[in-house]
């Protein structure tokens, strides 16, 4: 089976590998404490860790692509920004 059609490139599998990790960490992470330990936060309503992990990455996905919309292609303060704002997410919301 051929995967050129898909553009697999070191960034992409990076990308796609780190997901991956993050979804697999957020299930260990579950099943050593489960619940999730719901709480209220600044959007007023209640999360749980799986919530927040996934406005942290839909958030970090609209910081990139507005990045490159306006600033360009070189994404490594995309990424930093984006990291700070998964920190705040998983601090506050």
């Amino acid at each position: 089976m051929s995967f050129s059609w898909m553009a697999w490139t070191l960034p992409t599998a990076l990308f796609f590998l780190t997901i991956l990790a993050l979804i697999v960490a957020m299930g260990v992470w579950e099943y050593f404490s489960p619940g999730g330990n719901p709480r209220v936060g600044v959007l007023r309503f209640e999360t749980t860790r799986g919530d927040r992990l996934f406005i942290s990455l839909l958030g970090s996905a609209f910081i990139h692509l507005a990045w490159l919309g306006l600033v360009g292609p070189s994404l490594w303060w995309a990424l930093a920004l984006s990291l700070v704002y998964a920190v705040g997410v998983f601090r506050y919301v």
